[in-house]
């Protein structure tokens, strides 16, 4: 596929309502970008209206937000991107400030940050404390300051479509570009914009509790796998606390009688530290082996920096 200096992805999943709308506001303000619907398996015709708002549709059949935003990544080459959701809740006319500090490149990626300026029925009830409890998680692990980690507004580099890997399937896809960036150590950056509620007839596919839960478990899994020292030291930890616990009743009993009665929780207590031990290690070897990986992946990057210039040279 050609390759564009600046390209619109729509990620779209039974639509109509709408994508026709969203594929003509985002020409009307990037007249210059290629507008690029990805449908994933839709049965309203959304795809049929946004190739009459003249956008260019491209067909993704795994069923998933991520499997999506994978081919985006893949099939489409460009200096800067623009993602955005079809369902009409982001405003088109802010587009540009998401795009200036990438190419000022004061930031990798530049998210739309919804909860300073929303309508009232912009969010469901339960929405803005799950959002706030995944920022505040993903600020403890990765030790930043986001305030909006799931937004589906955000612009981001070449350079972060060229190293960003997703396995992310659903709608947690978000919050895994958002926690493998910031462990690439890209800038981040965020920016106020208006959140809308949906337009009538435009439904959305959220499931709160389900897609939630779908949340909090990649933050686990992502902090295990990008933080393994931190993670396996807690549960070493832990596990010290709990056969230091045990263990301190047969030493007891050995400094007062010089002989251990309770030789089940001797056993329980010495099989708990192995267990730490072994735990503490698990975390060390994993942590060197992700620093190699960030070394290689550091590497990546500055050959798609050098091969950048070079084009633009």
């Amino acid at each position: 596929m050609q390759r564009s200096k600046l390209a619109v992805l729509i990620p779209c999943y039974n639509e109509a309502p709408t994508i026709k709308k969203v594929v003509q506001d985002f020409k009307d303000v990037l007249p210059e970008a290629a507008i690029f619907v990805f449908d994933n398996n839709s049965t309203d015709h959304s795809d049929r209206l946004a190739e009459e708002a003249g956008a260019v549709v491209i067909k993704e059949k795994k069923q998933g937000k991520g499997f999506v935003v994978a081919s985006m990544l893949t099939m489409v080459d460009a200096d800067y991107y623009l993602m955005v959701d079809a369902d009409d809740t982001y405003p088109a006319d802010q587009a540009r400030s998401l795009l200036l500090p990438l190419m000022q490149e004061k930031a990798d990626m530049v998210v739309g940050k919804r909860l300073s300026n929303f309508t009232s029925d912009a969010f469901r009830p339960l929405h803005i404390f799950g959002n706030k409890l995944v920022c505040r998680l993903i600020n403890l692990v990765f030790d930043t300051n986001l305030t909006d980690p799931m937004s589906g507004y955000r612009s981001f580099t070449r350079e972060v479509a060229q190293s960003l890997p997703v396995v992310a399937g659903g709608f947690d896809i978000e919050t895994e570009m958002t926690l493998q960036l910031l462990y690439r150590h890209f800038i981040i950056h965020e920016v106020d914009i208006t959140y809308r509620n949906r337009p009538h007839g435009s439904v959305s596919k959220l499931n709160t509790v389900h897609d939630g839960f779908k949340v909090l478990l990649k933050i686990l899994t992502l902090f295990r796998a990008y933080k393994p020292f931190t993670f396996f030291g807690m549960i070493s930890l832990f596990l010290i606390l709990i056969g230091g616990t045990v263990g301190i009743f047969p030493i007891i009993e050995y400094i007062r009688f010089q002989y251990v009665y309770s030789v089940p929780k001797a056993i329980l207590a010495s099989g708990i530290m192995i267990l730490a031990a072994l735990s503490f290690t698990i975390g060390i070897i994993l942590d060197s082996i992700n620093l190699r990986i960030l070394e290689l992946n550091n590497v990546l990057s500055k050959q798609i920096r050098y091969n950048k210039n070079n084009k633009s040279g």
